[in-house]
């Protein structure tokens, strides 16, 4: 939803790019404020998530994300933009703890081997809910621009939002009440910064950064971007519809991210299941849009594939080969115009897809007693996610937006580089 917000409140408070980018600098700085904290209190008395348990955090993290939607009623009420960037840190503090716990337990629930696999699915059925949101609230939240009611799009936001923190609860009450495996160790609690003296992690932070970076960057300015007369032209509601092709790659290139990075499964079973996802993501698509669109995702599908192949069900090589194609479409984008330079953005949501769950398996690798510590690190280096696209917000404010995807084009380099040999820097084992 952050990536409609920002064209809606920028609209709403005349704000620049800048300004507008707030939102991800509150968001996703909440996500460092709150691992900062978690790391420092586990370096001084050992890891929270060894005393409580990782269902006990995730329940914490539910609460506290509910809290910081029911914010957003006054923020409409009174379209205070201080109170919705206020509203937003809080979210961004509930959904760090989930985080912390969350892809660690992911990760431990099976095999190492298997890991980036679980992280991929887990992160597809996430991305479901990214893919949908940019339809249903470009459709609510700009719907008052047609009928010239301002008030509309802020009862929209605070209908839309307290619905957000039901949920929040509901979930958090269903999940008091499972029955989920439990990983409480046994080990004495270890204290110390112990994590850090592995360098692939340290490495793996950085990549964290670079990536989450990126990929909001990218998801925070395409509506502007889609906007420019030499790219498209779109009005807001039309450009938020082509967001969720952007966030709807990730989730099928995470569906054949899961398929491709499992242990266990025959050579041609697996081929034949990550050739299927793609032909019925393409069906569903020419059903709900037009041929010409089609066409244009049919293209970056089977690039995705294509380059899925390459990386040969390896999560580094995969890592490696897909930010080498994310270099590309960024330089197209920069440097071309009209539909190439729009669905060359677009497209890069496919191969930002595995990008999350394969760093983040590579660099919590071999670690061991300090897993915990290490993921409340990684979970920190979201700060890349405040502090880049407010980069690229300014960039965009002085040289322009087109030349601002500068930044993520750069991000992806190092990425390259971590897939190819970052990774095995220092490791044991």
């Amino acid at each position: 939803m952050n990536d409609i917000l920002i064209p809606y409140l920028k609209q709403q408070f005349q704000l620049n790019y800048l300004q507008a980018t707030l939102v991800q600098f509150c968001f996703f700085g909440a996500y460092f404020i709150g691992s900062a904290v978690y790391f420092i209190y586990s370096v001084k008395y050992g890891d929270l998530i060894e005393k409580i348990g990782y269902k006990k955090c995730i329940i914490w993290g539910l609460l506290v994300a509910g809290f910081g939607c029911l914010l957003f009623l006054p923020a409409a009420e009174f379209q205070i933009y201080g109170i919705f960037l206020t509203g937003l840190f809080c979210l961004g503090l509930g959904f760090t703890l989930l985080q912390i716990a969350a892809n660690p337990y992911v990760a431990i629930l099976g095999s190492e081997s298997n890991a980036s696999s679980r992280l991929n699915l887990a992160q597809a059925v996430n991305s479901l809910g990214t893919t949908i949101a940019p339809i249903i609230g470009g459709y609510f939240l700009f719907g008052h621009l047609i009928s010239d009611n301002a008030d509309l799009g802020g009862s929209t936001i605070m209908g839309m939002y307290l619905l957000f923190t039901i949920l929040f609860i509901l979930m958090a009450v269903i999940i008091r009440f499972t029955n989920l495996p439990a990983f409480k160790s046994d080990m004495e609690l270890i204290k110390g910064a112990g994590a850090l003296k592995y360098p692939h992690l340290v490495l793996g932070i950085l990549a964290i950064f670079t990536y989450v970076g990126a990929e909001v960057g990218i998801g925070s300015l395409l509506i502007n971007f889609f906007a420019l007369s030499e790219i498209a032209g779109l009005t807001e509601m039309e450009g938020s519809t082509y967001v969720a092709f952007y966030w709807g790659g990730l989730m099928i290139g995470r569906f054949i991210g899961a398929v491709s990075l499992s242990r266990g499964v025959g050579k041609l079973k697996k081929t034949i299941v990550m050739i299927t996802i793609p032909i019925l993501s393409l069906l569903i698509v020419s059903l709900l849009t037009d041929w010409n669109t089609a066409y244009f995702y049919a293209i970056f599908l089977g690039i995705n594939l294509f380059a899925f192949f390459i990386g040969a069900s390896l999560p580094a090589r995969t890592l490696g080969v897909f930010s080498l194609v994310l270099v590309g479409l960024l330089a197209t984008a920069i440097m071309g115009s009209g539909p190439i330079a729009m669905w060359c953005l677009i497209g890069a949501g496919l191969f930002n897809s595995i990008l999350w769950s394969n760093i983040f398996t590579l660099a919590i690798a071999g670690l061991g007693k300090y897993t915990s510590q290490a993921s409340s690190l990684l979970i920190m280096a979201i700060l890349g996610a405040a502090l880049l696209p407010v980069l690229q917000g300014a960039l965009a404010d002085s040289i322009g937006l087109q030349l601002s995807f500068i930044v993520p084009l750069c991000c992806y380099v190092y990425l390259a580089f971590y897939g190819f040999l970052g990774y095995r820097i220092g490791k044991k084992g």
